[in-house]
């Protein structure tokens, strides 16, 4: 089974996953989680140890750009996110310019990392949504 899918089954449960100060993926809220889903998060705990290593030395337009794929999946809300996409119909435009980018060389499910479909357009795109989502923070005072 699919890391991110068994990653958004159990953040759409209310649980949440996350790694924390110490390096250690930590379950928050884990009663939330159905049974059947923990246990498959269990049979592939090391895949989704290694996922979550794999976002420790990522770029931050990157980073922005996964949280920005999970809150329009709903897998994870994020309320600046929310509020900057809402406020700026240009970038919520160009996003979905990324995610087609993507899909020109194969990305075509959202339960596979987007950054092995990484291309020259979505690379630039990408650099371009994370400039404005700085500007935009800061024009607004958020962190």
């Amino acid at each position: 089974m699919q890391v991110l899918k068994i990653l958004s089954d159990i953040w759409k449960s209310g649980a949440e996953m996350k790694v924390d100060s110490a390096g250690q993926i930590e379950l928050k809220k884990h009663q939330l989680v159905p049974a059947e889903t923990m246990k498959a998060a269990e049979s592939i705990f090391l895949e989704i140890e290694k996922w979550f290593q794999s976002w420790k030395s990522e770029s931050n337009e990157n980073i922005t750009l996964m949280k920005m794929v999970h809150h329009i999946c709903g897998w994870q809300h994020n309320e600046k996110l929310n509020e900057w996409l809402c406020a700026d119909i240009d970038s919520l435009m160009m996003f979905d310019e990324w995610m087609t980018s993507l899909a020109k060389d194969g990305w075509n499910d959202i339960y596979e990392d987007f950054r092995q479909y990484a291309n020259a357009e979505s690379i630039k795109l990408g650099q371009e949504l994370y400039k404005r989502a700085v500007m935009y923070a800061k024009k607004r005072g958020m962190k």
